[in-house]
């Protein structure tokens, strides 16, 4: 792997605040910070139980405490003591259970904490419950969305919003509306939950360029499935990524009405800096070559950068495949017929050490309706996107450079091939200094890759740092926030129920 040493000058406010959160009375002192952003290393870790026992985290400057999802043995919010970041430990619990079913998202604002909690039947209304960071006590229980998958606060604070996914149920029997939630926090916590109805009449144009409506029935409203939400500086708009739908919706918060989709279109596998390994049983680690297949970049995590003026949207390209008893679009190429004009090499490229085991959508590709696929499309783009927030104009693609330097680190998944490779889920952008820094979480890698990306539109690798089992929130703590005024990374892993924090080195 190789190695980049970068040091940068971080100049950080750091504000000491008492329970009371009285700022007036304390004096900001100016520090001044060094760290190299490639020696960012592991300074503790926390085991909150094993699979399922910590998914997402997120910190709360105030009391100086992380808050962690954990639906291990129950369904729980975990409360730990993050004044000192290098010996770190549970100090409370708060259970969930009362509520509905699993907690899947937190966010912390000015010492509230927002828990997005999907309800015991996951296709019925969610709850987002706000709660006391320093009590714990519930402030307030506000009604959104089937499945509720992740919540954030705007910049501002004004305003918590919910991407409420709306899955359907195992028989595709019951399929929820997928919606956003938008409360605002300073009017009683007023909820305005809204659908996608007004694009119905798009369809076509919008599935031109790559946006896809394929669940039972293939109605509209039903079969858009938000997942993950970014806001603008200015607390004025939102973007909420629509990942099986391979899209990005953008939201008008005060107006509470989704005002675009931005179809992202396909990744083409045929060209040389975008080589992939496609088989897991080529007896090949990270074995990169070319392939006529196209990948279908549906982002999990967005996250929103502004440069020079213009907005950039952040995707991590993780891809997901629909697979429940009464509908699943996964196959592997070696179960299709495919057309003898667009792969006239069928026979061999069906071999399992080719392109037999990779996994497609069957949703796809039959471009003439005639029962054969001339053209295939797998799930995910094995990268993270930079997008021009205004036009969905992808300005940058990290292309096949995530699998090569997870490779060059000893921590590819060969398993993986045939499927997703290093399944990039998470991204986070922090300030450091004067550089934009994103940390890419890969959920097979175990691992999260760091990227300097002051220029979005061409961001240059840091290096990669191993996590826990599965990867799934990335957190980045400011110096100016931060209990010990130098930047923090905490990740946290839900296979294995660790969290960890990570420390760039002083200079």
């Amino acid at each position: 792997m190789r190695k980049v040493l970068l040091t940068l000058s971080v100049v950080a406010v750091a504000t000491f605040t008492g329970c009371n959160n009285d700022d007036d009375n304390n004096s900001p002192s100016e520090i001044i910070v060094n760290e190299d952003i490639g020696s960012y290393q592991e300074i503790a870790s926390l085991n909150l139980g094993g699979a399922g026992a910590a998914e997402i985290t997120t910190f709360d400057a105030t009391t100086k405490r992380l808050f962690a999802v954990n639906n291990g043995s129950t369904n729980k919010i975990d409360v730990i003591d993050f004044a000192n970041p290098s010996s770190i430990s549970v100090i409370h619990s708060i259970s969930v259970t009362t509520y509905g079913g699993y907690v899947n998202s937190v966010a912390a604002y000015n010492g509230k904490v927002a828990a997005a909690i999907e309800s015991a039947t996951k296709q019925d209304a969610g709850k987002i419950v706000v709660f006391n960071a320093q009590t714990y006590a519930e402030e307030k229980v506000i009604t959104v969305g089937a499945l509720p998958d992740m919540v954030t606060y705007s910049p501002d604070g004004k305003y918590i919003i919910s991407a409420n996914e709306g899955e359907p149920n195992a028989d595709y029997t019951n399929d929820p509306e997928g919606s956003v939630s938008i409360i605002n926090t300073e009017n009683n916590y007023a909820v305005t939950t809204i659908n996608f109805a007004a694009f119905a009449d798009q369809l076509t144009a919008l599935s031109s360029k790559g946006f896809r409506i394929f669940g039972v029935g293939k109605n509209f409203t039903k079969d858009i499935e938000p997942e993950y939400i970014t806001v603008s500086d200015d607390s004025k708009t939102a973007w909420v990524t629509l990942q099986e739908n391979n899209a990005i919706a953008e939201v008008n918060l005060a107006g509470g009405s989704i005002t675009k989709i931005m179809p992202l279109g396909f990744k083409d596998y045929s060209q040389t800096a975008n080589a992939i390994d496609v088989s897991d049983k080529d007896n090949a680690v990270g074995s990169f070559a070319t392939w006529k297949v196209f990948g279908t970049y549906m982002p999990d995590a967005i996250a929103h950068l502004t440069h020079n003026g213009t907005q950039y949207l952040f995707t991590a390209n993780e891809g997901d495949a629909r697979e429940y008893d009464g509908f699943s679009e996964v196959k592997r190429v070696s179960t299709l017929t495919l057309d003898a004009t667009a792969f006239p090499d069928a026979t061999t490229l069906k071999d399992q050490t080719k392109l037999g085991r990779l996994n497609i959508t069957n949703t796809l590709g039959d471009t003439d309706n005639d029962g054969d696929f001339d053209a295939l499309y797998s799930f995910g783009a094995r990268s993270f996107s930079v997008w021009n927030a205004a036009t969905g104009q992808q300005v940058f693609d990290s292309k096949n450079e995530l699998d090569v330097k997870v490779k060059e680190a000893s921590l590819y998944d060969d398993a993986r091939s045939d499927d997703k490779s290093v399944e990039p889920e998470a991204i986070t952008i922090g300030k450091v200094g004067s550089k934009q820094v994103a940390f890419v979480g890969m959920e097979r890698a175990d691992a999260v890759a760091i990227y300097d990306v002051t220029n979005p539109t061409a961001p240059s690798f840091i290096k990669i740092l191993p996590t826990g089992d599965a990867p799934e929130g990335v957190l980045f703590i400011p110096a100016t926030k931060s209990p010990i005024q130098q930047s923090l990374v905490v990740v946290s892993s839900e296979n294995d129920g660790l969290v960890k924090v990570y420390k760039a080195n002083k200079q």
